[in-house]
């Protein structure tokens, strides 16, 4: 059963107030004020069952995500020792002071059950979103590569090879080699490694804005 994270302050935590401690100008507080996270929820519900345990809600599992590739945090299991220990952290996720960390393989779990396509094309259309918003700049993006969009639209895509879009992965590769299980099924086939577009080679299909369809987004060298 997907479960859905509540921000509320603390009645009983020495009267800490999250909100009031992180600064006005804290990046994460702009990432948090740009960038909508909801959206998570409804592409991947259908992962979901109506009874059992209540899951971590995506929506913090993506955020997650995202610290782990905007800190370059070494490793998923670094990540969920260092949540605790950062007010921002906590914040940014919607954690009070004294909310239970999930476990360290919550991120790992969560690309199995989701899929490794979705969690990637959920990844990508996040950090697309903060870099188009300039939030992220190139620096942060691997090997010098940054997201943009492309030139293409969702009509000419065909039938291509996967070396035309590689460029599109590469940021979320370097975040995904951080988590505890990345396994991959040998049978698994990516949509765009069976795709590329006519009019924009280097774009890669990315099932976003969510609202109206597949999307085209590019990753390009700098």
């Amino acid at each position: 059963m997907m479960g859905m994270k509540q921000p509320q302050k603390e009645l009983f935590s020495y009267q800490v107030d999250l909100d009031r401690r992180v600064r006005s100008d804290h990046p994460l507080r702009k990432i948090g004020q740009a960038i909508d996270f909801t959206f998570v929820r409804e592409v991947v519900a259908t992962r979901y069952g109506y009874n059992g345990n209540v899951s971590v809600d995506p929506v913090v599992i993506m955020k997650m995500m995202f610290l782990l590739f905007y800190d370059d945090v070494a490793s998923e299991r670094e990540l969920m020792g260092t949540i605790a220990e950062r007010l921002d952290y906590l914040w940014f996720l919607g954690y009070g002071l004294d909310d239970e960390i999930p476990d360290h393989s919550v991120l790992s779990k969560a690309r199995r059950r989701w899929g490794v396509e979705v969690f990637e094309q959920l990844f990508v259309q996040i950090v697309g979103q903060c870099v188009k918003a300039g939030l992220v700049d190139g620096k942060k993006i691997h090997v010098d590569a940054s997201l943009i969009d492309a030139s293409a639209s969702k009509d000419s895509v065909v039938k291509g090879s996967p070396e035309m879009i590689a460029a599109l992965k590469r940021a979320y590769a370097a975040t995904e080699s951080k988590l505890g299980d990345t396994t991959t099924p040998a049978s698994h086939i990516g949509v765009n490694e069976r795709m590329v577009s006519q009019t924009d080679p280097d774009a890669g299909l990315v099932r976003g804005d969510y609202g109206d369809g597949d999307h085209i987004g590019q990753h390009r060298g700098e």
